[in-house]
């Protein structure tokens, strides 16, 4: 079987508190995008000598770190925990989302390997089952359930529906090949409750996010790192009506009316596209 992980963004992010398990409160909405990875999964043979239960292939992109480690694998072992009998499996996930963007790849791949699984073997969970396996895994895996617009809060697991269509906008994303620390960026942040909810701001007309919807991180970010804040300032330059990071970075992103061209990014290593919002 296989599905198709989809992107997000973040419209707003607001760092509001800090919490007693040293993690932080926040608001944000996250909105779906449609930038795909491709995550297939077949049963393994009983022969097959693979030490692991779930073996798990990544191609297209180079992603560090154990395999077995990954979100996707992490799903499995989760799932299996309660349902035993669900059988040694192949894993192969295409790379399509940049990685290390604040695009939630691989949150979405935890969220959509754990529907496919629910799907696949007739496990019978609910969406509020999945929401709930899905946030043990990571704050974003949650929206990956439903990839439906959502206010989020707490870590970001904390999900309500919104009413948010975004439908005729074209988005740019350009994501340098800047690595952004998260840990670095939050130490650098003050928590504080904005003037304003996010959720509230969404709901206006667009042309009125310019002076009203932020990123808190962007301000350490882009201290950090002016290249990255250089990328907002020229999307705005070639007519963005909003552009902001997404996430705590590195990728940003644009709203314009019509396709642009970004043949301007051209700096090695930089992720870019423009695609229609659904």
């Amino acid at each position: 079987m296989i599905t198709f992980p989809i992107a997000k963004i973040n419209l707003g992010l607001n760092v509001v508190e800090k919490r007693a398990d040293g993690y932080h409160n926040l608001e944000t909405v996250f909105y779906p995008v449609n930038i795909q990875d491709a995550l297939e999964v077949y049963e393994m043979d009983e022969a097959f000598p693979s030490p692991y239960d779930c073996d798990l292939k990544v191609t297209n992109i180079h992603i560090d770190g154990d395999e077995q480690r990954n979100l996707v694998v992490r799903a499995y072992q989760l799932l299996k925990q309660d349902f035993p009998t669900l059988p040694r499996l192949h894993a192969h996930l295409y790379k399509g989302i940049p990685t290390q963007a604040g695009m939630g790849g691989g949150s979405s791949d935890c969220g959509y390997m754990i529907t496919l699984l629910n799907e696949m073997f007739h496990l019978g969970l609910s969406e509020a089952q999945m929401i709930g396996y899905a946030a043990r895994l990571g704050a974003d895996c949650a929206f990956f359930i439903q990839s439906q617009p959502a206010y989020a809060e707490g870590i970001g697991e904390i999900l309500t529906p919104i009413d948010l269509n975004l439908k005729g906008w074209y988005i740019a994303i350009v994501r340098p090949a800047i690595p952004v620390s998260t840990k670095e960026a939050f130490s650098l942040i003050t928590p504080h409750h904005p003037e304003k909810n996010c959720r509230d701001i969404v709901m206006q007309p667009v042309e009125t996010w310019h002076n009203e919807l932020t990123n808190d991180f962007e301000q350490s970010v882009f201290a950090l790192h002016p290249e990255i804040g250089a990328i907002k300032q020229r999307l705005y330059d070639l007519g963005a009506v909003y552009a902001a990071m997404t996430g705590s970075g590195s990728s940003l992103y644009g709203l314009f009316r019509k396709p642009i061209d970004l043949s301007g990014f051209n700096q090695e290593g930089t992720y870019k596209t423009i695609i229609p919002l659904d």
